[in-house]
């Protein structure tokens, strides 16, 4: 059996942007999908395109934030599939707002959902994983969990959170020599609705920093993210960097180690001025 062929893959945030674009690329190379979003009208469209290609698709409401909705779905999935192979933790938030300005619940609300909602996922789903005989966990971070920028503080902390939850369960799995591959991937400029739809901190701009990331950061396609993430999974890659720009920031940080956040700060300031 191929990688994908067959294969049941699960796939949070397939509402739109790259969701969307994992779920029809999967559904093209004939995976078996279980689809979930918190929007269900995009996630309806997404159904109805990954059915026109032919893949067999179950579709659920769900809150990667809410642990035992996630444990309840995880159960049910393998019982309309009878297994579960591959689980794509895509589903996140955007939140806007230095430390200073954010309340608590901003913070906690992002941490919930873009990093809890991996650990959910995971570990709902590990066991059915393992008992597959041939899993995979793919946990979406970030450029930003390469990388800090200012504004992006309760952001960074998620994405950050995940690469190391991420690199440090795929060393576990090693370690126990369990059949289950890790894979970490860090989006950089993507077009998506993520900065359309993120929340902003009081006195903030959302439709500036909406205008700045569209026209400035969003570089590449979903499309392209996607078919980047699967052949990383096919290659059984550990990390995977989409974008020229991402590749390029990653080496920045990693050349001249922490004096990489006055360079940061400095572009910041200079191209952003509502930061100062």
């Amino acid at each position: 059996m191929s990688t994908f062929e067959g294969k049941v893959a699960v796939v949070t945030g397939a509402g739109s942007g790259i969701g969307r674009a994992l779920a029809l690329d999967l559904a093209k190379r004939g995976a078996r999908l279980a689809l979930s979003d918190v929007d269900t009208v995009g996630l309806a469209d997404t159904v109805r395109q990954a059915k026109a290609l032919g893949a067999e698709v179950r579709s659920d409401r769900i809150d990667v934030a809410e642990r035992e909705e996630m444990l309840e779905y995880a159960d049910s999935v393998v019982a309309t599939f009878g297994t579960v192979h591959q689980v794509y933790n895509n589903a996140g938030i955007g939140y806007n707002g230095n430390v200073e300005k954010s309340e608590f619940k901003d913070i906690e609300r992002i941490m919930d959902v873009d990093f809890w909602g991996v650990v959910n996922g995971t570990k709902a789903f590990l066991p059915h994983l393992i008992a597959s005989g041939d899993g995979h966990v793919v946990s979406i971070s970030s450029l930003f969990g390469l990388i800090a920028v200012p504004g992006q503080s309760a952001y960074n902390a998620a994405k950050f959170a995940v690469r190391g939850f991420t690199e440090s369960l795929r060393q576990e799995m090693l370690i126990a020599k369990h059949p289950v591959e890790v894979t970490c991937v860090h989006p950089g400029g993507i077009k998506t609705a993520v900065a359309r739809n993120a929340t902003v901190a009081e006195d903030e701009d959302a439709q500036t920093f909406a205008d700045f990331f569209d026209k400035r950061l969003a570089l590449h396609s979903p499309e392209m993210a996607a078919k980047t993430i699967l052949d990383g999974v096919r290659k059984g890659k550990a990390r995977v960097i989409i974008g020229w720009e991402a590749k390029a920031l990653d080496v920045l940080a990693r050349v001249i180690g922490s004096s990489y956040q006055r360079v940061v700060a400095t572009g910041f300031a200079t191209f952003m001025p509502w930061m100062k």
